[in-house]
């Protein structure tokens, strides 16, 4: 068969399977896989370096289908080219309830799929950070076990979020020429044709932002291969605007926004049938067609068994070191280190500002833990999220261990997830709570992909004082303890700190929100404890002899005032207790008799936290008491904002005391 027309016959088959799957379910996006179905065939049968025998082979290339409504697409590629998990049933089952089929692609419903897509712009800012862990991860190894690329296929939309410019930018200063991004440029978005919203030169915007970027035809295979091939001997990323017309072939909706999320129809799909010359049923590849992708599937197996014999040649330590990293294993020496702090926090209970105090800890972590990468979205000195020993990641520089994110809050959080999703690193990295705001998308779909990704979060609450009401957070942390699988640790002091910073290291399925303050805290914990407190969520810090009238809830900074208002409580001959509650969340997965046991039988319940009441009413009950906030803060320092605010030891006793000895009327 001719090389153009079984490239023909290859990306047809793509362009059948997406339209038959949508046509099933009844719901999808077929403009996508039929337009961007040339690019595909290119790239997955000439350029991509994977084995579908091995799927998880460290030293593949990543391919992030950043459009991810496009999901066909990529469903097809992986049961064309022989991944054993995406059948042919799978197809069918399209967009239904358990299949490995979804409507856009979830990393870790099937091999081959490397993040969940679907909010534009996450992908290709995922990909950045996977470029970015390809060069860090390959300082480090070396040639011989980290080599490889990172493909982005994009769309218009992607390119419209703002979070792209973000990832962009820093693409191109950090001159990660191993990231190229192929951009599906068919003019089209839902409304209607692109000119109806945008009209910006994205090849000029990219190149603007230090990117190599070029105009092709995405219906021209052999343009489509030299462009990639040429993108590889850059040494910038790539931009790659390849012009395609969505829907491609079928007659009536092609290069329309009717192809673009909906099922074309029977009538058209029978048409599209004929104008592609593919007669056969749906579903149906045609044997010689299924088994030229076949081989292509296996065309990276000699690659892959050559790097497998590079790397069982290695030293054994290098060897080691390398796949305990990809697994995700932490070393050992971590526990220790943990525990050897704790006790000097115990014998010196140092006053510190829990931002303070968690640097700190990273000073003793970060050495016994090197995948560890740090970074700050450009408050390096306010987070404190750099150790001394951390060098810089700078341009074509990649041996350091902390990235200077810039002004980028939801980029950088978005490109952390590609990191972790790469494997071998763990990111943590820097912003103010208030601006958790900006990183929360990306937040959610760590959560959602169960990554193990650090978020610090300092300047917690009116605490931080003088910068106002626009940079105290009131309702962040109710907002960030709604999403599922989100670990939020507010410690109270050095030693919660520490223990906070193990859970978020250990918690291997899901991100970590470490949440701290700006201003000095008093050491609550001056007893060495071997356990880790703070690992079930909540426990009694301070308790009474006898039963307790009165027990207090506190998490982060109002645990001491709550420790205070406890000791004017028991000189009123009120005895009260404090539970300190780092994570609602950890809490919240305790058993029912730990739970009970915590929350305790004292008549009164008060819960205090510079924050909103939402979430407390599962602590305190509807009719417990809440001492916080109910509005946005205000400016001044912050001593005086908890007066004003009546976030007080003397101001929580006032209230007990109220409730406790109710004044009699006439």
């Amino acid at each position: 068969m001719p090389e153009a027309e079984k490239h023909a016959s290859m990306a047809n088959a793509i362009r059948a399977l997406a339209m038959d799957a949508v046509e099933a379910a009844k719901s999808g996006h077929p403009g996508l896989p039929m337009g961007a179905a040339d690019i595909a065939t290119v790239l997955f049968t000439r350029h991509l370096k994977f084995d579908p025998t091995d799927p998880n082979w460290p030293d593949r290339d990543r391919f992030v289908l950043s459009a991810g409504h496009g999901s066909m697409l990529l469903y097809s590629l992986l049961y064309l080219l022989g991944y054993d998990e995406m059948t042919i049933e799978e197809l069918k089952n399209f967009r239904q309830l358990g299949s490995k089929t979804a409507g856009h692609p979830e990393v870790g419903e099937a091999p081959g799929i490397e993040t969940t897509t679907g909010p534009l712009g996450q992908g290709i800012a995922n990909a950045v950070g996977m470029a970015l862990a390809e060069r860090m991860l390959n300082a480090r190894f070396g040639d011989g076990v980290v080599d490889h690329y990172t493909y982005v296929l994009c769309s218009d939309g992607d390119l419209m979020e703002g979070i792209s410019q973000e990832a962009i930018a820093l693409a191109g200063h950090l001159k990660l020429s191993r990231l190229i991004v192929i951009f599906d440029d068919n003019h089209i978005t839902i409304d209607g044709d692109i000119s109806l919203s945008d009209s910006t030169n994205q090849v000029a915007r990219v190149e603007a932002s230090g990117w190599n970027a070029v105009r092709i035809d995405g219906h021209d295979p052999e343009q489509i291969d030299r462009a990639l091939t040429d993108a590889r001997q850059s040494d910038r990323p790539t931009l790659i605007a390849a012009r395609t017309t969505i829907g491609f072939g079928a007659p009536n909706k092609a290069g329309k926004s009717s192809a673009h999320g909906s099922p074309l129809g029977e009538k058209e799909v029978q048409e599209a049938r004929e104008r592609l010359d593919w007669p056969y049923e749906p579903f149906h590849i045609p044997a010689d067609i299924l088994d030229a992708w076949r081989i292509a599937g296996l065309r990276a197996r000699p690659r892959r068994k050559a790097w497998q014999e590079r790397f069982e040649g290695l030293d054994a330590e290098l060897r080691g070191e390398f796949a305990r990293t990809m697994a995700g294993d932490l070393p050992p020496r971590l526990d220790r280190a943990i525990a050897e702090l704790k006790r000097e926090y115990s014998a010196e209970p140092p006053t510190l500002a829990s931002r303070k105090a968690s640097q700190a800890v990273l000073e003793c972590i970060a050495p016994v833990v090197p995948e560890m990468i740090g970074g700050s979205g450009d408050l390096t000195g306010s987070n404190n999220t750099r150790t001394s020993e951390m060098k810089a990641v700078a341009p074509g520089e990649y041996s350091g261990r902390f990235i200077h994110w810039g002004i980028r809050e939801h980029g950088m959080a978005a490109a952390m997830n590609g990191m972790a999703l790469h494997k071998g690193l763990i990111p943590f990295s820097g912003t103010f709570l208030t601006f958790s705001d900006y990183c929360r998308p990306a937040i959610r779909l760590a959560a959602l992909m169960r990554q193990r990704v650090i978020f610090v979060m300092t300047h917690d609450s009116i605490g931080l004082g003088e910068d106002g009401p626009t940079h105290q957070p009131v309702e962040h942390l109710a907002a960030l303890r709604a999403i599922p699988n989100l670990t939020v640790l507010r410690p109270a002091d050095a030693v919660e700190t520490a223990e906070c910073w193990q859970l978020a290291l250990t918690a291997s399925t899901g991100p970590s929100v470490i949440v701290l303050t700006r201003q000095d805290l008093t050491p609550l914990r001056g007893e060495y404890e071997e356990d880790n407190l703070c690992r079930r969520g909540a426990y009694v810090i301070a308790d009474c002899s006898g039963d307790a009238e009165v027990s207090l809830f506190a998490t982060g900074s109002e645990v001491a005032i709550a420790v205070a208002a406890k000791d004017l409580l028991d000189e009123r001959g009120h005895p009260a207790r404090v539970v300190s509650i780092p994570s609602f969340d950890l809490f919240a997965q305790q058993s029912d008799v730990y739970r009970q046991e915590i929350i305790g039988t004292a008549p009164l319940r008060i819960g205090v936290e510079a924050a909103i009441r939402q979430g407390w009413d599962a602590i305190i009950g509807e009719h417990g008491l809440f001492v916080g906030m109910t509005g946005f803060g205000a400016s001044g320092p912050y001593q005086e904002l908890y007066r004003h605010f009546g976030i007080t030891a003397e101001a929580i006793c006032e209230k007990a005391i109220a409730r406790l000895e109710p004044k009699e009327t006439d």
